[in-house]
């Protein structure tokens, strides 16, 4: 009986070690499935908080990558107007006589050296002028021997003084008009020597005063053309430079030396930086502003005379870190851009808080809230798109 409850004693001392161990197992278990749960969420989480982006998508959003650079961003003057050439680069051509246009030799948007034939002309008009020529140079050198007879002479003492002075006169006439003509001829381009080598030309070139771009052609073949009519344009396009429109309220803000931004249509999205040279000292009076001439530092593209042109003129020089408006989004009240890292073949984009401060057109002065490693590169664009790919992100994961 005595060992009965020996062993029943033991039975229920095992029995009460077996349900604690069972205990804490269950309860290792929990803490352990826990653990599990917040690691999963963590890295699901470092997960949401970045756009992962293939080649393809990469490619196909046009994304911009760059490093962030520093930017006058504060005191600017807002000023529009259009791309020009100065007057001594652009050159119209004309005929100096009345004729007919034999043949074209350029189109209009063909670049022309100074000198190039870019048109031939024939009229009787103009071979006229050739014989008239001929015939006061045949009787100029007739009135040359009879004055050289009458000098002579003269100084021998047997002439008559009259007489030398008559011919040294119609002489000296005779080479005014020779001379003449040959003025002439020239403007027409026709050698005179060739002339007094017994050569006609039947037709004369037109030729290009300047080196530049043909504008405009305003004949046709076979066209007759008055004298002094407007037969094509030239323009040295490597001389545009921009003339801007500064209003009244503005002028004292302007001065020489300032950089200009703008942009034209011909480069989409692309700013353009000009030097400013010359500021009006007259106002024009519809509307009453000054013009302002700055040069182009870097001629990228199709500039072409009269493109309009939107500038921004900097009136002081604060420098500041800036990115485009494109490259930040917001998230509540914060905002935020993308750094950029190589991930394979694909980019992996991680939002960075920024605070937001001033704005010039499309760029925007931003301070980071957290230290930024140097030549971190950025997205320039798309950042809404990578802000809504996160928030659709944490929605899933919410979800689950």
């Amino acid at each position: 009986m005595k060992n009965l409850f020996i062993y029943t004693l033991i039975g229920l001392f095992v029995m009460s070690f077996g349900l604690t161990a069972c205990g804490d197992s269950n309860s290792e278990t929990k803490e352990s499935t826990k653990s599990r749960s917040a690691l999963e969420q963590a890295n699901s989480k470092s997960e949401v908080d970045k756009v992962l982006l293939t080649k393809h998508q990469f490619e196909a959003l046009h994304m911009a990558i760059d490093t962030l650079k520093m930017r006058n961003m504060s005191g600017y003057v807002e000023a529009n107007g259009q791309l020009e050439v100065p007057p001594q680069n652009e050159a119209t051509i004309t005929s100096v006589v009345g004729s007919n246009v034999v043949s074209i030799e350029v189109l209009e948007g063909d670049q022309v050296t100074k000198g190039q034939t870019v048109a031939y002309l024939s009229h009787p008009n103009i071979i006229e002028k050739q014989t008239d020529y001929l015939n006061a140079y045949s009787n100029s050198q007739f009135l040359k021997k009879e004055y050289e007879r009458q000098k002579t002479l003269y100084v021998a003492g047997v002439g008559s003084g009259a007489n030398f002075q008559k011919a040294e006169a119609e002489y000296q006439a005779s080479r005014s008009l020779v001379n003449g003509l040959e003025a002439q001829l020239l403007q027409l381009n026709i050698s005179a020597s060739g002339l007094r080598n017994g050569k006609i030309y039947q037709r004369v070139a037109l030729q290009s005063p300047i080196a530049g771009f043909v504008q405009k052609v305003e004949i046709k073949t076979g066209q007759f053309v008055e004298p002094q009519t407007d037969l094509m344009e030239i323009v040295d396009t490597h001389h545009v430079h921009a003339d801007l429109m500064v209003f009244e309220k503005d002028v004292y803000k302007v001065a020489e030396g300032q950089l200009v931004r703008f942009n034209v249509q011909s480069i989409p999205g692309k700013e353009l930086t000009a030097e400013i040279y010359s500021v009006g000292k007259t106002f024009e009076q519809n509307p009453k502003a000054i013009h302002v001439h700055a040069e182009i530092e870097d001629k990228e593209g199709k500039l072409i005379p009269g493109m309009y042109i939107q500038g921004r003129i900097q009136t002081e020089n604060t420098m500041t870190t800036a990115i485009p408006e494109s490259a930040i989004a917001s998230d509540g009240n914060k905002f935020f851009v993308f750094s950029a890292v190589k991930e394979g073949d694909g980019w992996a984009f991680i939002p960075c808080e920024v605070a937001k401060s001033t704005q010039d057109g499309e760029w925007v002065a931003i301070e980071f809230l957290t230290e930024q490693e140097p030549n971190t590169r950025y997205a320039f664009n798309n950042a809404y798109y990578l802000m809504a790919e996160i928030k659709k992100g944490e929605n899933e994961e919410e979800g689950h």
